[in-house]
């Protein structure tokens, strides 16, 4: 999945964290809420604009970017 395609990053938008297609739905708040259980379902059913793809690059997003710190980190 290339998730560049779906995850945006504005300058003036949500203080310039990344969002998904330029909503003001950011990655961390998807993925804050698949940490408190919620299913993709349910978090599509709570936001109907979302698509699983959004969720899913979301995932890609964060380990992609956990991938980069650890490499830095060395």
């Amino acid at each position: 999945m290339n998730y560049r395609d779906i995850i945006t990053i504005e300058a003036g938008k949500r203080s310039g964290k990344p969002c998904i297609r330029g909503m003001r739905i950011t990655v961390t708040d998807v993925l804050e809420y698949l940490a408190s259980g919620m299913s993709i379902p349910e978090i599509m059913a709570d936001f109907p604009e979302l698509t699983e793809e959004d969720i899913r690059a979301c995932l890609a997003f964060a380990a992609d970017r956990e991938r980069r710190l650890a490499v830095i980190g060395g």
